[in-house]
């Protein structure tokens, strides 16, 4: 079974990394494929370039060997759907399990991605959300709310079918994002402890964000 963790990662955060690694412990994951989105379709552009994100995700990744970087949108021209990256994957996976990994708030917006009914018959959709929280925020009568209604299965049904299914499960959240570091670097101030620390100093080396902190 294959994660799919898809972003722009500008940079990579422990907001990012903690729920990667709560899912993979959580599921019979062989791997999680973080997939750094090259042109964004539905938000400005990122600060760091394609390399500058690549070189911090690989610091990131080092260290965690059921990690993996995968490059392939970032060498593709053109906005970076997903469709067409699960698309691919499923070309070279076979009957493999595939799981989507997207955090509740994105999941709220599957409906506006491209092609998006296509994309549970390439994978599963496994939603990352705080614990206590409660489906009810999800309107039953919308598409989203029927999409659930239609796929929902319990975790342990991932590994049995290669897509299809959603899951909800429960992680760590916290509460850092990398807006806030890319502020806290172009001020001249600390940013230590929300990222890792050889991804710290490339970012300080390099000046990816503005002056050294």
């Amino acid at each position: 079974m294959i994660g799919i963790y898809g972003g722009t990662f500008d940079p990579i955060h422990y907001g990012h990394l903690r729920p990667a690694l709560d899912v993979y412990q959580a599921l019979p994951f062989s791997e999680i494929r973080f997939i750094p989105c090259g042109e964004p379709p539905h938000r400005e552009m990122p600060y760091a370039n394609r390399q500058q994100r690549l070189a911090m995700l690989r610091l990131a990744l080092a260290n965690q060997p059921v990690f993996s970087l995968d490059e392939r949108e970032m060498r593709r021209k053109g906005p970076s759907f997903m469709v067409d990256t699960l698309k691919e994957l499923r070309a070279e996976c076979g009957q493999r399990s595939l799981c989507l990994i997207i955090g509740f708030d994105a999941f709220l917006g599957l409906d506006h991605w491209h092609q998006w009914q296509a994309i549970p018959e390439l994978a599963h959709v496994l939603v990352t959300h705080r614990p206590g929280w409660n489906k009810s925020e999800i309107e039953s009568q919308s598409a989203l709310g029927q999409l659930v209604e239609l796929r929902q299965i319990a975790p342990e049904g991932l590994a049995q079918r290669p897509a299809g299914g959603i899951v909800f499960l429960p992680v760590t959240q916290l509460d850092i994002s990398s807006t806030r570091i890319r502020e806290l670097v172009a001020a001249g101030k600390d940013a230590r402890y929300l990222l890792p620390d050889n991804v710290y100093e490339l970012i300080k080396q390099e000046k990816f964000y503005g002056p050294p902190c």
